[in-house]
């Protein structure tokens, strides 16, 4: 078995979120099969911008005043939901997404991908060819 405390794995931070790479490639625990990061969403990291790949499961870890608008592109989120703590999403492959939270909130969020590769939408119409 493999055991990591989540302070001890290192930040990426990237536009709107700080990501850590806990299991998967260039992670904290190396696998070929899955991708698991945990991902924090506050001021801190700006604004998200609308962003689709690969099929995707996100688990709520804490949030406060947080929320999920998604739809059929990047510029037509047509639903919105607010989110609570132990909230689970399903992506499905390339829907277009984004998280986000009004004045002073955040989101922790775990996220799961059953991949390692062709995660990014570039990578999956490579592979699709």
């Amino acid at each position: 078995m493999d055991f990591v405390k989540r302070v001890d794995i290192k930040h990426n931070d990237l536009p709107g979120r700080s990501v850590q790479n806990a299991v998967g490639r260039n992670s904290a625990v190396a696998s070929e099969k899955m991708t698991v990061s945990f991902c924090r969403y506050n001021a801190e990291y700006g604004l998200m911008a609308p962003h689709n790949h690969a099929e995707e499961s996100v688990v709520v870890l804490d949030c406060d005043r947080a929320f999920v608008r998604w739809g059929s592109g990047p510029d037509t989120l047509e639903h919105t939901v607010y989110l609570n703590k132990g909230d689970l999403m399903h992506f499905p492959e390339l829907e277009w997404h984004v998280f986000g939270y009004d004045e002073g909130g955040f989101l922790d969020a775990l996220c799961i991908y059953g991949q390692v590769t062709n995660i990014r939408p570039e990578e999956i119409q490579k592979e699709n060819g």
